[in-house]
């Protein structure tokens, strides 16, 4: 839910510099099939019926596709904004991959949802004491806010990275010259 958060940030500061929500379409993204395809498999990977069944096969499946969406995330190394992307994708993986192949999670962060740790397998765990501690989900969204959860430093930057890049997009379509 993170994402989309930056994205609308994103979108919101493109229009108030005066931008072209045309020009997210110029953004010259490679290997977003890639990007796509390593989401959705963390989405499927963590709904209940399917974390509750893949047991065992959940750290590495979820390293595996944290890696290819980090490999999309480095193909687009020269757009505007994505080096953030990156450095908040690398914070996040170090974190998993220190952890056993899950990130953890707050006991605090969770608490402020009213939620306690996973009982099932799940992209957050709590872990007594976490490897790279700063790099963990240590913070949570408002309750207010739809989508609540909890996030990391990585996340932030994941997040500022993505708005970056949408809303520089969106200026540079309405400060080229019309043909």
């Amino acid at each position: 839910m993170f994402i989309l958060y930056a994205i609308v940030i994103g979108l919101a500061l493109g229009l108030a510099l005066g931008g072209r929500p045309s020009g997210i379409s110029t953004i010259p993204f490679r290997l977003a099939w890639l990007a796509v395809a390593g989401l959705l498999v963390q989405v499927v990977l963590f709904t209940d019926a399917v974390a509750s069944w893949i047991g065992a096969l959940g750290p590495p499946i979820y390293v595996a596709s944290t890696l290819v969406v980090f490999v999309a995330v480095l193909a687009n190394w020269r757009i505007q904004g994505m080096p953030i992307v990156a450095l908040g994708a690398a914070c996040n993986l170090a974190a998993i991959l220190a952890n056993g192949g899950s990130m953890p999670a707050a006991p605090d962060a969770l608490a402020t949802l009213g939620r306690q740790a996973a009982t099932i397998y799940s992209n957050s765990s709590v872990v007594a004491h976490p490897a790279l501690a700063p790099f963990i989900d240590a913070y949570a969204l408002p309750l207010w806010l739809p989508g609540h959860n909890v996030f990391s430093v990585g996340d932030v930057l994941i997040g500022v990275g993505i708005a970056v890049t949408i809303a520089l997009a969106m200026r540079a379509s309405a400060v080229q010259p019309h043909t």
